[in-house]
Order: structure tokens, then sequence, then C-alpha cells
């Protein structure tokens, strides 16, 4: 089984771009299951159902999300209608949605799951080193393989749960920066791992912005709108492989980039 993980979808440009081009990429890579972020999927921050639909549509079989998940406006009235997109599992329990997702395909439960990082970031939330622990537990007997996200801003705590959870997790990987990362390979015991993804969107920009109007905020401290961009958009995430005899441990791991 081959699962292609997505970085972040960014506005309409990431959206198009997976219409466009997600079933042909499928079909070339030999892809059984695609999981994206889309926390960025609606107007560079947030998402809707309608966006939502837009990726699954596309060929996004599930979807994470992150410290933008309640940025558009009635989502929280939204996502337990939406039964493919998960947001992250420690934001606080009285938070509406699912913290986890179960897929099942070809005969392999996987599961999906996200965590905030708490360094430098906006949202207050549990430990994610404490509440993966919590998850795994549940999950362990449900599952074959685990998919585990951080959506987090420090290297460092990223890196943190990708030691903490190696020989618990198929793969762990990182997103939010919207850069990818050079760090991607199996770890010691078994754990694919990636500092972050990257995105799904364009690439001439500043983090899927446009370069002109987010140089001037940092050239003259103005505070002016940064739309998103729309040059040289592509996806980058990566691809991991697993077997029916070791399905908890990827055969192979390989960073992925189209343009």
């Amino acid at each position: 089984m081959k699962i292609l993980v997505l970085g972040d979808v960014v506005g309409r440009p990431g959206r198009n771009f997976l219409t466009q081009r997600l079933r042909e990429v499928r079909s070339e890579l030999s892809v059984d299951l695609v999981i994206a972020n889309g926390e960025n999927a609606a107007g560079g921050a947030g998402i809707t159902a309608k966006t939502a639909e837009e990726l699954q549509s596309a060929g996004v079989d599930a979807i994470t999300l992150g410290d933008h998940v309640w940025d558009q406006r009635n989502f929280e009235n939204e996502i337990d209608e939406l039964p493919y997109v998960c947001r992250p599992a420690n934001l606080p329990d009285s938070n509406p949605g699912r913290d986890h997702l179960l897929v099942e395909f070809g005969g392999f439960r996987v599961g999906i799951l996200t965590v905030l990082g708490r360094s430098f970031m906006g949202p207050k939330v549990a430990c994610p080193f404490a509440t993966v622990t919590r998850m795994i537990d549940e999950l362990k007997t449900k599952t074959d393989c685990l998919i585990v996200e951080i959506h987090a801003e420090a290297t460092s705590e990223k890196e943190a749960m990708g030691w903490y959870l190696d020989g618990k997790a198929t793969l762990v990987f990182g997103t939010h920066t919207h850069v990818p990362t050079a760090d991607g390979r199996i770890l010691k015991k078994g754990t694919a791992y990636q500092s972050d993804l990257g995105m799904t969107g364009p690439r001439e920009s500043v983090l899927g912005r446009e370069i002109d109007a987010c140089l001037g905020r940092l050239l003259d401290g103005m505070p002016r709108k940064c739309p998103v961009a729309d040059g040289d958009v592509g996806l980058q995430g990566c691809l991991v492989e697993i077997s029916k005899e070791k399905p908890l441990f990827p055969k192979s791991y390989e960073r992925v980039e189209i343009r």
C-alpha cells in the first residue's frame, strides 16, 4: 500500500492544482491513499465544507487541520458533517469535530491524527506528547498503521516528536511552515519522519502569499493584506509504502515534489 501525504493546501491555486493533477499523480505513483493538510485551503486561512468537498472530489481521502481550523466563519457548525476531516487532537474536548480518522483500504486500517505544537503557537492546547501517548493507547488495537502529524512552528518540537514516536508510528511528519525540510528519512526503530512537508500551492511567494505585499510588511512594518500568490504552483509531500507483513513500519520513504 502506498500513502501520499501532502503539505498544507494553500488557497484556490493549491485546490485547482489538485483538481487538475492529483488523479494523474495517484495513477503514476500507484497511490492507494492520499492525506492532505487543508487548514489553508479557503482563501489561505482556514477551510469550509465547500473547499473540503472540493479537495475530496480532487482525490484527497483524508484531510487534517491546524491552528487555523476555526478561521472561516461557521466551520464549527460544518465539521461534524465531514467524516473525512479531523481537527487537532489536543484542542479542548469541547471543540467540535473528530480528533482522529480511521481509514480502511485493501485490508489495512490506517489511523490518522494531528497535534498542535506549543512553541511560538497561538492556540492554548494540551501537551502534544501526552495527547499522542493517549491516542496511541486508544488506537493500537484498531489500526494496522498510524500516521501522526505535528502542526508546529519549532523544528525542535517536531523533531522531538519524531524521536518520541520512533517505533510507535508508521510516519511522523510536520506541517505549518510551508517550506519543505531535507531531513526526511526512516529513523532507527523504523518510523518514517520529515520535519515539514512544505505546501501544495504557489512556490513563487512568501509562504504562499504575494511577494511584494509580504516584503512591504517586513520593510516598513505597516499593516497590509497579503493575498494568496499564484506563481509556480505545485504539490509537496512524501510517499511511504507499507506491506501486509509489517504494516506498522514503512518499506520505503521518499520526498515528493511535482510542479
